[in-house]
């Protein structure tokens, strides 16, 4: 199997880098199910305090891997991607060990989910987010789950609407990020060797703390939010959408 997401320790720092550059890190199945493993070791780790998810190439993130939906039913993709992202989000904000995004390239769509998920993001000045959905006839609606409690009200009505492209500044005003870098790394670093003096009892209890509310609202509204997202997926607008976007020209509805 291709190694999608590489898993490296280095004392008390576990790091997952996305490394999927053919389709600028899309979250195709096997990168989720890579991902998913690397959190899942990451943790059992014994030494491991802190999580660093990072990325190669220009690109944080690009969302779904659209070009695997092709030659398959559109509803039992949409169910299944839906199922996969709901996992994923869930995933890491139930990691007993704090994860930190280190970001320094572009995010769009299911990728912002992450972000959203990451007890910490910084990122540096080649970052850019969207949230593209909406251009393409669909929602974000999974990753609402955990957007919507990171982001200020007002930044949420603009950006999940326009798909607008706004830079680290703006993200950290938004609550979007934790805070902006010119040196990703290097904050990073300090960062995670502040957390690294935790306890494993004393990190994983307050990172519960804040959590908590979050993971209540994926009990309440996951499967209402997957079976809106499977609908959306299957409609006339987004094979549009979707087939305008893989052929590079404007959708129907754009004059």
């Amino acid at each position: 199997m291709t190694s999608l997401v590489h898993h490296n320790v280095d004392g008390a720092v576990a790091r997952l880098t996305l490394d999927s550059p053919h389709n600028r890190n899309a979250l195709s199945t096997a990168l989720v199910e890579q991902l998913l493993q690397g959190f899942s070791d990451a943790a059992a780790e014994p030494g491991v305090r802190v999580v660093v998810l990072g990325h190669n190439g220009g690109t944080f993130c690009a969302g779904a891997d659209l070009s695997e939906a092709a030659g398959q039913d559109p509803g039992e993709i949409a169910v299944g991607r839906a199922r996969e992202m709901t996992k994923l989000l869930r995933a890491i904000l139930e990691l007993p060990v704090p994860v930190i995004g280190a970001i320094d390239g572009h995010v769009r769509a299911g990728g912002m989910g992450l972000v959203g998920a990451c007890d910490l993001v910084v990122a540096g000045p080649q970052s850019t987010f969207a949230l593209t959905e909406a251009r393409i006839g669909v929602a974000p609606s999974i990753i609402s789950l955990t957007l919507l409690p990171k982001l200020s009200p007002r930044a949420a009505g603009r950006y999940f609407v326009t798909g607008e492209k706004f830079g680290a500044a703006e993200a950290a005003e938004i609550g979007l990020i934790t805070q902006s870098a010119d040196d990703v790394e290097a904050t990073v670093a300090a960062v995670a060797g502040e957390i690294a003096k935790g306890s494993p009892q004393g990190l994983a209890t307050s990172k519960a703390l804040t959590t908590a509310a979050i993971l209540r609202g994926f009990d309440r509204d996951a499967e209402d939010l997957t079976r809106q997202s499977a609908q959306l997926f299957v409609s006339d607008e987004a094979r549009e959408g979707m087939m305008a976007f893989l052929q590079k020209r404007p959708p129907s509805w754009v004059s």
